[in-house]
């Protein structure tokens, strides 16, 4: 096992059960953005969206099989270890996302196969609770190969924790619903939700850190779609939509979309051109201007995200089954490979927890 000597964090990476994978895997990333892998921390199956307490103490995963499950595990700061806490239904096909929210009293999760969401409190022990809220969407849109019923693909909080945002690929929709940490429970919003294009096809949201902007990434279309949001109402306005490609490219759908925590730029991964689009958010108006397009030097990039000091993005190339680590340039945001290419399994999700 390699460890590196000046570990700045562990990384965790959430996969799909294959032949290359058989669970969640970490590394330990130094300050120079080098991994150095831990190995299988969790056998689990499909561990394919992951989230971490407030306190790092504690890591969530949703588990896509059969009708699914949340799992809870603990985790071992020295060694990046998990070990298994307990597991509750998703009370709904296809789990695919989930959060904890701010006060580490919550899990949230979204269930895409069956358009439904799910609330469970989190115990002293990191534990889950049984499911304090269940609620089933309804409706569909245009597109009757993608969108005949409702699909939740995310499930968020606002900055200040008051209120849940929930992505829906199959309703073009961002459900708003108001969030009592202290109860676990969540209660539909007015206004109920922000509308998006059509057959644009929601999928996953990242607030401005600083102001009262919303980013979401719309897969079927291929957009980035910039809102305001209105902290005491709860309610989104769009502001501006714009393409996340240089031009055409078929079959393409965008994946994951994440503001860099200096509120300065935000990043789309694209799934066909297998790139992430980078542009620069103006800080009066929210509204972004496109940077570059950056090579994942792999296939299918369904997630990235940027560690909490904004000084490197690890892109995950499901298909290839490779993290390929980034650069970002503070001034301009723009992206530079480091060299750093890691296999993994079917990457397709990444958490960091500060290592000890």
């Amino acid at each position: 096992m390699l460890v590196s000597a000046r570990a700045d964090y562990l990384v965790y990476v959430g996969t799909y059960t294959g032949e290359k994978s058989k669970g969640i895997y970490a590394f330990r990333m130094d300050k120079q953005g080098k991994l150095a892998p831990l190995g299988l921390v969790a056998e689990t199956p499909s561990p394919s969206f992951l989230a971490v307490h407030p306190n790092n103490k504690y890591l969530y995963a949703v588990n896509e099989k059969n009708e699914g499950s949340v799992t809870a595990f603990s985790i071992d700061a020295k060694s990046g270890k998990l070990t298994q806490l307990n597991d509750q239904p998703s009370h709904g096909a296809g789990p695919c996302h989930l959060i904890v929210d701010e006060t580490g009293k919550t899990v949230m999760s979204a269930n895409y196969g069956a358009g439904s969401i799910a609330a469970y409190p989190i115990q002293k022990d990191g534990s889950l609770g049984e499911a304090t809220a269940k609620i089933q969407h309804q409706g569909s849109s245009v597109d009757q190969r993608r969108q005949k019923g409702p699909h939740a693909h995310h499930v968020t909080t606002d900055p200040a924790n008051r209120y849940a945002l929930v992505c829906d690929l199959g309703l073009d929709k961002v459900l708003i619903y108001k969030f009592d940490p202290a109860k676990s429970s969540l209660v539909a919003n007015d206004p109920a939700f922000g509308a998006l294009k059509p057959g644009a096809g929601p999928r996953h949201l990242a607030f401005h850190p600083k102001a009262d902007f919303a980013y979401v990434n719309n897969e079927m279309n291929s957009t980035l779609t910039v809102f305001s949001f209105d902290k005491k109402r709860g309610a989104l306005e769009e502001l501006q939509t714009v393409s996340t490609l240089p031009g055409e490219v078929k079959g393409n759908s965008t994946a994951e979309i994440e503001v860099h925590p200096s509120g300065k730029f935000v990043y789309v991964s694209n799934r066909g051109h297998d790139s992430i689009a980078c542009y620069s958010i103006d800080q009066k108006t929210g509204k972004v201007t496109l940077i570059e397009h950056e090579s994942t030097q792999g296939k299918t990039p369904r997630n990235f995200a940027i560690d909490p000091k904004g000084e490197f993005l690890l892109a995950e190339n499901q298909g290839s089954h490779s993290i390929v680590v980034f650069r970002v340039d503070s001034k301009t945001g723009r992206l530079e490979a480091t060299g750093e290419k890691t296999e993994v399994g079917s990457p397709v999700c990444i958490k960091f927890v500060p290592a000890n």
